[in-house]
């Protein structure tokens, strides 16, 4: 059996297979990369060949036009493919429509790539797979056992509660354009809300994918001073929900609507602090990551010989591992982000 170190390295363009000539989720533009899910810090434009699942494909496509890899190569979930000296393998992550975890395997040694995943029911995605291994690559977004996010249903009535009580405000709901704000449209839609949603131009593009690819979001419509006075008479988007990116709620987009109830979807907002910094009215505890719970039940359920842990609390989740009695190291590799979130 080889060294774990001899399968794949952190390298400042990401993590690096030296037997198989590839990079997985680098951070700049490589001669062959393999690819976890279509969030914009792990998967960039402009690598000479691209492997990831169909989803994850279209995804970088409809962000980055048709002509953002050399060679695009499908990977089909559990199907084991060969490059090089290796064998590799996709399985779901659960974290976001297409995002997969790769296993990497050579000689006796198998790593798996969790790439960012989630434990949670997600209907807009396939589930996470665990999948058994010798070292288990994990992120730690929120890798400190201060989270511990609700069920997403709790925060969803939460949404519900304050339209009803507040019929006369539009609800502007800050949600990350891929795969939040679309796990959020699909989970109001299962509690029974069937009003039009009103959207940010961010989201257009992803939210017709997903509708392309089966998941039904329902009526969406764009959040434009037209599409307001058609829906309330007003152009004030009066009981609305209305949904955006982060970003979209720092510049004048926003202020197009007179005293909206400030909500925004994030594991993040188990921190207060951070909701007030961020003028939130009404925070919404959804993350398409783990909890703490989350990542150590799921590593413990996996049983690795060792974890290497990337972006993130990384510290603490190393010393859990360590007091577990498992072998574990922080990878300190940069270019991943988790605002975003």
């Amino acid at each position: 059996m080889i060294r774990p170190e001899d399968l794949l390295v952190p390298t400042a363009d990401g993590l690096w297979c030296p037997l198989g000539g590839f990079h997985i989720d680098p951070v700049r533009p490589v001669e062959r990369a393999l690819i976890t899910h279509g969030h914009a810090d792990h998967a960039r434009p402009g690598h000479a060949a691209v492997m990831a699942t169909r989803e994850t494909l279209l995804i970088m496509a409809a962000r980055y036009g048709e002509n953002f890899a050399g060679h695009e190569q499908v990977a089909t979930l559990g199907e084991v493919m060969r490059i090089g000296e290796v064998s590799v393998s996709f399985h779901p992550a659960g974290h976001v429509l297409g995002s997969a975890q790769i296993a990497v395997e050579a000689k006796g040694m198998r790593i798996v790539v969790s790439g960012d995943y989630k434990r949670r029911r997600d209907p807009t995605c396939l589930g996470f797979e665990p999948v058994p291994c010798d070292v288990f690559i994990t992120e730690a977004t929120f890798g400190l056992p201060v989270f511990r996010h609700p069920d997403d249903g709790i925060e969803i009535h939460k949404l519900l509660a304050s339209l009803k009580a507040f019929p006369e405000r539009a609800h502007l709901v800050g949600a990350y354009a891929l795969g939040k704000a679309q796990r959020l449209i699909k989970r109001l839609r299962e509690e029974g809300y069937d009003a039009p949603i009103h959207i940010h131009g961010a989201l257009e593009k992803l939210c017709t994918l997903y509708q392309e690819e089966g998941i039904d979001l329902g009526p969406l419509e764009a959040a434009t001073i037209e599409a307001g006075r058609k829906s309330s008479g007003r152009t004030d988007f009066a009981g609305a929900v209305v949904i955006g990116p982060p970003s979209a709620f720092a510049d004048r987009w926003a202020r197009r609507f007179p005293d909206p109830v400030s909500c925004f979807a994030s594991g993040w907002m188990t921190i207060r602090q951070r909701a007030k910094q961020r003028g939130v009215e009404l925070p919404l505890i959804i993350s398409d990551h783990c909890d703490w719970d989350e990542l150590t039940d799921t590593i413990a359920e996996i049983g690795p010989g060792e974890v290497w842990v990337t972006h993130g609390r990384e510290e603490a989740l190393v010393r859990w591992c360590t007091l577990a009695g498992i072998r574990a190291r922080p990878l300190h590799m940069v270019g991943y982000e988790d605002e975003a979130e």
